[in-house]
C-alpha cells in the first residue's frame, strides 16, 4: 500500500485519496504514509532536476501530495506522528502568484511539516496572527514580482516590533530573489527550489531540537 502511494505521487496523483484511505483503513502508521508521500516527491524532484519532468508534472504531483496529507491531518494533529515543525506560508501583499508556494508547501508537508498556507496577498498582520495562533517555528514568504520584494522586509520589521523575530526562522523565495537580497532584509535563509527549502527547514528544526 505504501509503494502504491509512492507510485501514485510519481505518476501525478490519480487515485491518491483512495490509496491513502486504504492505508488508513488498514491501520498503517501515519509516519509511514508521510514517508511514502515524501519518497514519491523526492523521486519527482529527481526527475525534474534531470529534465525528465517539467513544471506541469511537478505541480500535479505536488497537489496530489497536499491532498494526501490533508486527508491525514486530523489524525496527524492528534498523534503528532512524524511532525518536524510548523510553518506559516504565504505570498506577500501585492502578489497573487501561488504556484511556487503550492509546490514548496507540498514538499514541506511531505517532509513531515505542518504547513498553514495563508494564500496570496498576505499582510504583515495576517502573518503575525498566524504565527501566534499556530506557534509556528518557521515563516515562509514568496513573491514573483520585483515590486513586492520590499514588503518582505516590512513583515520582518513587524515581527521585530511585536517581539516574534527571535521565535521564528524566516525563509524567502521566488524568481526575482537572491541569497544577497535575503541577507539584506534580515531573513534567515533563501531557497531557489522546493528541495533547498525542505532541506533548510529540516536543518533549522534539527538545530532547534538539539
Amino acid at each position: 500500500m505504501l509503494e502504491k502511494i509512492k507510485k501514485i505521487i510519481i505518476d501525478f496523483g490519480d487515485g491518491i485519496e483512495e490509496a491513502v484511505n486504504e492505508a488508513l483503513d488498514n491501520n498503517i502508521e501515519i509516519g509511514k504514509i508521510i514517508d511514502a508521500i515524501s519518497e514519491g516527491l523526492d523521486k519527482v524532484g529527481e526527475l525534474y532536476e534531470n529534465r525528465e519532468y517539467f513544471l506541469s508534472e511537478l505541480i500535479l504531483s505536488g497537489e496530489a501530495a497536499k491532498k494526501g496529507i490533508e486527508m491525514i491531518l486530523p489524525r496527524l494533529n492528534k498523534e503528532k506522528s512524524g511532525i518536524k515543525g510548523t510553518v506559516v506560508f504565504g505570498t506577500v501583499k501585492g502578489d497573487v502568484h501561488d504556484i511556487g508556494k503550492t509546490i514548496v508547501s507540498a514538499f514541506l508537508i511531505g517532509a513531515g511539516f505542518i504547513v498553514y498556507d495563508l494564500g496570496v496577498e498576505v499582510t504583515a498582520e495576517q502573518f503575525i496572527e498566524a504565527i501566534k495562533k499556530h506557534n509556528a517555528d518557521i515563516l515562509a514568504m514568496s513573491t514573483l514580482l520585483t515590486n513586492t520584494m520590499s514588503y518582505m522586509k516590512e513583515v520582518i520589521d513587524a515581527l521585530k516590533e511585536v517581539g516574534l523575530r527571535d521565535k521564528v526562522k524566516v525563509i524567502v523565495g521566488g524568481r526575482p530573489l537572491s541569497k544577497e537580497f535575503a541577507e539584506q532584509i534580515g531573513a534567515d535563509g533563501f531557497a531557489i527550489n522546493p528541495f533547498d527549502a525542505k532541506e533548510l527547514c529540516k536543518k533549522w528544526i534539527k538545530e532547534k531540537n538539539q
